[in-house]
């Protein structure tokens, strides 16, 4: 399916509004304990692939060696994560930052969702994998993410 027949399917999608925006200062980002959340598909290599519509989530360790790209879509361009995993799981730079003190610590739990998604609706994640993984992330005390939305 081109990219044209899915904007011209997806064009009436209304996106979800969310009636209150919180908001808390954040530490400092040299103080920060710093977690990745991706929608690049990652799963530890050996598992299982992600099923069509899988709204669930995987947590990946910061010390894991081997990761799969397991994207359902078709249409991914794996391109850059074949020759750069830092491309879409900076791992490796966020290490060089913790390093050097810019940012407080490196998480030892991240988590990675599929991108491709069928129930446009995302209700499962809004309402179950998503709390699940921000409480996966708040009992590692993460302060923030870094997003990679793939």
């Amino acid at each position: 399916m081109s990219d044209k027949q899915v904007r011209s399917m997806l064009s009436d999608l209304d996106g979800f509004v969310f009636d209150k925006v919180p908001w808390t200062t954040p530490k400092p980002l040299n103080e920060s304990r710093v977690a990745i959340v991706t929608t690049a598909g990652l799963r530890i290599e050996g598992s299982a692939d992600w099923d069509p519509g899988d709204q669930g989530f995987t947590i990946i360790p910061h010390d894991a060696e081997e990761l799969t790209l397991a994207h359902f879509s078709p249409n991914f361009d794996r391109t850059g994560w074949v020759l750069d995993k830092n491309v879409v799981f900076p791992i490796d730079r966020l290490r060089e930052m913790a390093d050097e003190g810019i940012i407080g610590s490196l998480a030892e739990t991240h988590v990675s969702f599929m991108g491709a998604q069928i129930d446009h609706t995302l209700e499962t994640i809004r309402l179950d994998s998503g709390p699940a993984a921000a409480k996966a992330l708040h009992a590692d005390d993460v302060d923030l993410v870094l997003l990679t939305p793939i």
